[in-house]
């Protein structure tokens, strides 16, 4: 790479200059957790609630990684308006942003939440590392050496963005809390019309149950030799404070120094319950 960033084996250098060169109507990044969550529900808003392209085609199709070595290739394919997806910090992504047209879309969740989220990821695929222990992963996150790097600094590089794009930006509790009005918040943003029966329909696909059970969306369609699948479900929970069921006490302290200690001045968009 070149960026200090470790990416796990079938991701290839980003296409930066392809993805500038491609208009695209939005690009959604994230921490990790909600970005499929994401992808359905702008899947549904630019298809004005018509649930067939979500059900029909894999949301790595409809919305493709930047960091894939198949981008180049997918994206002439994506429909417009197109989404493209990343988890690449804005050290490496931002510049080229500011040099588009495209909105941006950071979505961030609670770290704790994080943590156990990739922890539970890391055992289903097997591009990345075993994680060992959940104390063990939780000190490489903590670190910031695992994929992608740190958490703190990744939250911290997208909100240093909000002068520079034209971004917005949620919080998976956010979409937990209030769907609709998220989505209202979204449509505003993209300017994408948003009727009462695109709302509904999209309230319907996005629930949690519906993207469980969505092959198009939960990962069931890739391979075995790509993600265990008899390691659990991709779509695990979907629930907010499920850290509370995984740390120990000293664990939690040692989370809520460092978060002090990462996180005291920054401006939020949202405050998460560390307790």
């Amino acid at each position: 790479w070149g960026t200090g960033i470790q990416v796990g084996e079938g991701l290839g250098t980003p296409r930066l200059a392809a993805a500038r060169a491609v208009p695209c109507r939005a690009v959604l990044t994230a921490t990790s957790p909600g970005t499929t969550w994401m992808q359905e529900i702008l899947t549904l808003l630019f298809s004005r609630g018509d649930a067939v392209p979500a059900k029909t085609i894999p949301n790595w199709e409809r919305a493709p990684w930047l960091e894939q070595i198949y981008f180049r290739d997918a994206l002439p394919a994506v429909a417009a308006p197109r989404l493209i997806t990343t988890h690449l910090p804005a050290r490496v992504l931002a510049p080229a942003l500011q040099q588009s047209k495209a909105k941006v879309i950071y979505v961030a969740r609670n770290p704790k939440d994080v943590a156990v989220s990739f922890y539970h990821f890391h055992r289903l695929a097997k591009f990345l590392p075993d994680p060992g222990s959940f104390d063990t992963f939780l000190t490489w996150f903590l670190e910031g050496t695992v994929h992608y790097g740190s958490w703190f600094d990744h939250v911290k590089g997208w909100l240093g963005q909000r002068q520079l794009l034209d971004i917005i930006y949620v919080t998976y509790e956010e979409l937990h809390q209030d769907l609709r009005g998220t989505a209202q918040r979204l449509s505003t943003f993209l300017g994408c019309p948003l009727g009462p029966e695109t709302l509904g329909a999209l309230e319907q696909h996005c629930s949690f149950a519906a993207m469980r059970d969505n092959a198009m969306a939960n990962y069931s369609l890739i391979p075995p030799e790509i993600m265990d699948h008899s390691q659990g479900c991709f779509m695990r929970k979907g629930v907010v404070g499920d850290w509370r069921d995984h740390f120990s006490p000293l664990q939690n302290a040692l989370f809520n120094r460092r978060y002090q200690e990462e996180m005291g001045d920054s401006e939020l968009p949202a405050r998460w319950p560390m307790a």
